[in-house]
């Protein structure tokens, strides 16, 4: 093997890239009945949906049922090479299964076949063959065929696997919009990424509550309400009389204190306090608890239930539980 010094690695990657959009483009025609009939035995599966392929199309099939697991649609991956040395009986007759093979004759996976006939399991091929023997022996059949492949040799699996990708997501994503699946239900599925974290996690959930909570009242001196608030470390306190909450004083309310030459030894919380401080919920999601803050451009919040103070949540608290 010689190595070009003068190659064009632009053109080639260019090249590369156009052959595959165009495989793609030509894909869009062929979502059609046969997707249809793929959709539908999939929503209609009393079981879970069971992908399997080898080499190359083994790693997208496996990308494809991580995505259809994500997304509402439960599915997994099987190897075919393990299924007939025990990992058949992962497969039940209630399950689906989406076999790729661009070939439509890769060996490990038509010798699957008789065995999804013999339990009754409903098979969706995804080949670039129509008339190899797993289109023929599926239920429905996915063309994912190519003019050629982008690899100049046409032998290394690329313009193939990535038309396969893209049907595999088209699948997932007609799924997901005809079973109502939400952005909360992804969030489920996703609890440890960011967005998990915004859609599920709730304000009782990262709040100081109990004797975490700073408390004074209005009459104290505003020198002895600063203690407070330095060992409680919020930047804030609420103000509260007999139970019922009156105001809150914060690090904003004693910078305007200063600012108008208040004396903070012989003034009172209640002539610096915010009065009607803006509350909120223990149930309220974390994530609208910091809309709250934004929009009213406030670092703070009262966390209230049944007219009562239960808690407080600031800023630093979302930006710690990655709600930020």
């Amino acid at each position: 093997m010689s190595i070009n010094k003068n190659f064009d690695f632009i053109q080639s990657g260019q090249r590369t890239i156009e052959l595959e959009q165009q495989a793609i483009i030509n894909l869009k025609p062929r979502i059609d009945e046969a997707f249809v009939k793929a959709c539908q035995m999939i929503l209609d599966c009393k079981g879970r949906v069971v992908v399997t392929g080898m080499g190359k199309s083994g790693h997208i099939g496996n990308k494809i049922a991580a995505t259809l697991a994500s997304t509402g649609t439960p599915a997994f991956f099987v190897h075919p090479g393990e299924a007939s040395h025990g990992d058949m009986g992962m497969i039940q007759p209630d399950d689906v299964v989406i076999a790729l093979s661009n070939s439509g004759e890769s060996g490990e996976v038509t010798s699957l076949l008789p065995l999804f006939k013999r339990q009754g399991t409903k098979l969706i091929s995804m080949t670039g063959k129509p008339k190899s023997s797993l289109a023929k022996a599926a239920d429905a059949h996915l063309n994912t065929g190519v003019e050629q492949e982008a690899c100049p040799l046409d032998l290394a699996p690329t313009s193939s696997t990535t038309t396969a990708l893209v049907m595999g997501d088209a699948l997932a994503i007609a799924l997901l919009e005809a079973s109502g699946f939400t952005a909360e239900d992804f969030a489920f599925s996703h609890p440890g990424g960011s967005l998990g974290r915004r859609l599920l996690m709730k304000v009782e959930d990262i709040m100081h509550s109990g004797a975490q909570v700073p408390v004074v009242t209005p009459d104290i001196q505003m020198s002895e309400a600063l203690l407070v608030v330095t060992s409680k470390g919020l930047g804030m306190t609420t103000v509260q009389q007999d139970g019922e909450l009156l105001g809150i004083f914060t690090d904003g309310d004693l910078r305007r204190a200063i600012d108008h030459g208040v004396d903070i030894h012989s003034a009172t919380i209640a002539d610096v306090m915010t009065a009607g401080c803006k509350t909120t919920e223990p149930g309220l999601l974390a994530a609208e608890a910091l809309k709250v803050m934004e929009d009213n451009k406030i670092n703070a919040l009262v966390v209230m239930k049944d007219g009562n103070v239960v808690g407080v949540i600031n800023m630093h608290d979302l930006l710690r539980a990655g709600v930020i």
